[in-house]
């Protein structure tokens, strides 16, 4: 594999300028249009993969070891396990997430985004410029409480939340600088750093959290029959699910696999956050599509009430911006697998078993081998068949895909409609966004848009 030239200890790291690492990435791709690798340091690589036949192949893949560094912070639940264990936690949580379950949590995805809405209104009155990430995040965790929990009230006007937001932040940051830091590959080390301590605090607070909301759904059940009524519930949330699954073994999941599956759901906030926010960007940037949206959304939304289940079928424009959006900015912009078969690729290349590859969306996303001008906001191009399905990747495909898919491009849909109907949206042009790659795609300086009330 042709690659650019990298030094014999610090391998590309020089070529990887801080916060440019996605205009690097991009240059890159235009030179090595299939894949490249990567050098870490000495004989270390991961080998970037951006080639959408070779997606499809990736059937049974097993997670690249740097996904360890993300278990003391969410255990090892659907995300992290492999094989047959892997398999029995995602037959036993795919009920939670069928059709009929979903349909009533439009109402409190509603909910929750009338609550961002109305913070949004009285912020304006001091600062017509609003930063996207922090009010769609902290909605986006409010959703997840109230459909997955069922919990009671507004998240987002708890004063208390601030320390776990920030603490899933700083978690973020840490991971990428510890994969690329040959002396952070050792947990002894890495935990004598300050990056070390502020990685246990963050991880700290985050368990607070979920130990907190399982012991007061555990503390309902205390009640004899209690149990028996959930079970008898037509729907089960989240939650309910996990409590009352039964595992192959016929035995109760332990409390350290409820609570990794509890941290996966909490961890699904920032994926949809991210993809609301540049969504949201995209059609400030873009006024037209922004108007053909509203109009369309009006259409169906008109004395703007409840938005229902059948409405989701009513915005075929609206949609294709949606996915013309998550193309420009993959909420996730690469995913890292260990190959448990050959690839190949175009040039008689083969990645072989058992190296380390990065799914790299955001590269294949950005290619002039797979899109007409890539870098161009175009949403009708999702109006013609691109020949394709794994051209166009924000959630990762194969067995190992979002369970929660379905879930979140409701979350989607609603939250872009909702603003839409009540805000006009514009550009802030002191402050254009710099996408960064962290476990999703964020912005270096924030994401911030000017807001007039319609």
């Amino acid at each position: 594999f042709l690659s650019p030239p990298s030094h014999w200890l610090c391998g590309h790291k020089h070529e990887f300028q801080k916060d440019q690492e996605l205009q690097q990435l991009l240059k890159w791709v235009e030179k090595f249009p299939c894949a490249c690798p990567q050098w870490l340091w000495g004989s270390m690589a991961v080998y970037g993969i951006y080639y959408p036949n070779a997606l499809p192949k990736l059937s049974d893949p097993k997670l690249h070891d740097g996904y360890r560094y993300l278990a003391p912070w969410i255990g090892y639940g659907l995300l992290l396990l492999n094989g047959q264990t892997w398999l029995q936690h995602r037959r036993m949580l795919t009920p939670a997430f069928h059709y009929d379950i979903l349909k009533p949590y439009l109402g409190l995805m509603a909910d929750s985004v009338r609550v961002m809405l109305d913070k949004w209104e009285k912020l304006i009155t001091q600062d017509l410029y609003v930063e996207l990430f922090e009010h769609v995040s902290l909605m986006t965790l409010d959703t997840i409480r109230k459909c997955a929990f069922s919990y009671q009230g507004s998240f987002q006007l708890d004063r208390n939340t601030s320390s776990y937001i920030q603490a899933v932040g700083n978690r973020n940051k840490l991971l990428f600088p510890r994969l690329r830091n040959a002396f952070y590959q050792s947990d002894f080390i890495c935990r004598l750093t300050p990056d070390g301590r502020l990685t246990l605090h963050a991880c700290q607070v985050a368990h607070q959290h979920t130990d907190q909301v399982i012991k007061l759904r555990k503390a309902g059940l205390q009640e004899e029959g209690e149990l028996e009524k959930i079970r008898r519930k037509r729907h089960l949330d989240f939650l309910d699910t996990l409590l009352c699954a039964k595992m192959e073994n016929r035995n109760s999941l332990s409390d350290q696999d409820l609570q990794a599956e509890v941290n996966f759901m909490f961890k699904g906030h920032e994926t949809t956050a991210s993809g609301i926010s540049w969504i949201l960007f995209a059609l400030a940037t873009h006024p037209k599509h922004q108007q053909k949206c509203r109009e369309e959304i009006q259409s169906f939304l008109r004395d703007r009430a409840f938005i229902t289940w059948d409405h989701l079928g009513h915005m075929p424009y609206t949609t294709v911006c949606v996915n013309e959006a998550l193309r420009l900015y993959p909420p996730v912009p690469s995913v890292g697998r260990v190959l448990s078969k050959p690839i190949p690729l175009p040039g008689c290349l083969t990645c072989p078993t058992g190296i380390r590859v990065s799914l790299n969306f955001y590269a294949l996303h950005h290619s002039l081998k797979v899109w007409w001008n890539p870098e161009v906001f175009d949403p009708p191009r999702f109006e013609k068949d691109q020949g394709e399905e794994t051209s166009f990747v924000w959630l990762f495909l194969s067995p190992r895909n979002c369970i929660g898919k379905q879930f979140a491009m409701n979350k989607l849909k609603v939250a872009i409609a909702l603003p839409l109907l009540h805000f006009e949206l514009s550009l802030d042009p002191t402050r254009v966004p710099i996408p960064v790659p962290e476990i999703v795609l964020k912005s270096k300086n924030g994401i911030y848009v000017h807001l007039k009330k319609l």
